[in-house]
């Protein structure tokens, strides 16, 4: 029996196993080299992990060290948290650091704020400038928004009491964030509007601008009483009204301008009454030269009438002579009243 074929079997095998076996030590090697520093930070921080979910961590590309490093954060201020959490909140878009300051933030304030309405709130800050953090410090200490806003270009909210009297106003709202109406919630441009839109109608609803100057408190409990944060993320904690100034009368200058506007309105229509007289004036000079001319005309077939009258045998030469007398008779008499009439200036 020949031994040499079974000694090179048994060399391949033992090459294979060894083979195998340099390439475990190489993949742990690499593994340890990798994970090893923050699988140890883990484990002497109290919150321990597993190679298999730092591995997994490292295949859906998520920073390994930011995501223990936070969890250890959490886990040291008694916030339990798995890995899971906040790699997928990670992969969400989310901010990890500042889900875990809010809170701890919320419950050294001792206000109740889990993992999950912490993200929510995240997600719904993106883009906004703003953070899940910055809402649990608002919720803990208030914040205080100027009305008008200053973005706006205003310095002050104009309302018109029933005299007329403008009133200019400026007021501060100390508002509180609400952690449980935050996601969904309206923001502060919503609490802004309200509040102006409380402050006219209070003003217009005063019967004098002394009023509003001598109670400027009474803007504040009526825009206070109406609950001008419900539907928004904040919670209305005072209304103080910073400054009160009186404006112009609007109520003059409204009454000046419909006068004059009812000035202009006779006007116009005494120039239609004039032209429509005018007119009526033209009609009648017109129609008494109409009938001028038709007296002419008529006057013309006198002489007509009395040449036919003549050649007919109906008009005798005594009877013309007899007419003449009467018309020069007529014409003396109406000579002598003309010329001892008063005379009267032709303009």
């Amino acid at each position: 029996m020949n031994p040499t074929p079974f000694l090179a079997q048994s060399f391949t095998a033992s090459a294979l196993l060894i083979g195998c076996l340099f390439l475990v030590a190489f993949v742990v090697i690499i593994i340890v080299l990798n994970f090893g520093m923050i699988y140890i930070r883990a484990m002497f921080s109290g919150a321990k992990v597993k190679f298999s979910d730092l591995i997994a961590l490292k295949l859906r590309s998520v920073p390994v060290g930011s995501i223990v490093d936070t969890r250890i954060t959490a886990v040291k201020s008694g916030i339990p948290m798995s890995i899971d959490d906040l790699s997928t909140h990670y992969l969400a878009g989310g901010n990890i650091e500042a889900v875990v300051q809010a809170l701890i933030a919320a419950k050294k304030a001792g206000i109740h704020l889990n993992f999950d309405r912490s993200c929510a709130i995240d997600l719904a800050t993106k883009g906004t400038g703003k953070t899940v953090l910055e809402a649990v410090k608002t919720s803990v200490n208030p914040k205080v928004i100027d009305c008008p806003a200053p973005t706006s270009g205003k310095v002050a909210i104009d309302a018109v009491a029933k005299d007329g009297i403008a009133v200019k106003v400026k007021a501060r709202v100390t508002v509180r964030t609400n952690l449980d109406r935050f996601v969904g919630g309206a923001t502060e441009e919503t609490i802004v509007a309200r509040v102006g839109e409380g402050i006219v109608s209070t003003i217009g609803s005063s019967d004098s601008y002394k009023a509003v100057l001598e109670n400027p408190d009474r803007i504040s409990k009526t825009v206070l009483d109406k609950g001008l944060d419900s539907g928004t993320a904040f919670e209305i904690l005072s209304i103080d009204i910073a400054d009160v100034d009186v404006g112009e009368n609007v109520g003059a200058k409204l009454q000046a301008e419909q006068a004059e506007a009812n000035k202009l309105i006779a006007q116009s229509q005494a120039e239609v009454r004039r032209a429509a007289a005018v007119a009526t004036e033209q009609e009648m000079v017109a129609r008494v030269s109409e009938m001028r001319a038709r007296v002419v005309e008529a006057e013309a077939q006198v002489p007509l009438a009395m040449a036919e009258a003549f050649r007919n045998g109906n008009l005798g030469v005594m009877d013309y002579y007899k007419m003449k007398n009467v018309q020069a008779d007529t014409g003396m008499r109406d000579s002598i009243a003309t010329a001892g009439a008063t005379p009267q200036v032709k303009s």
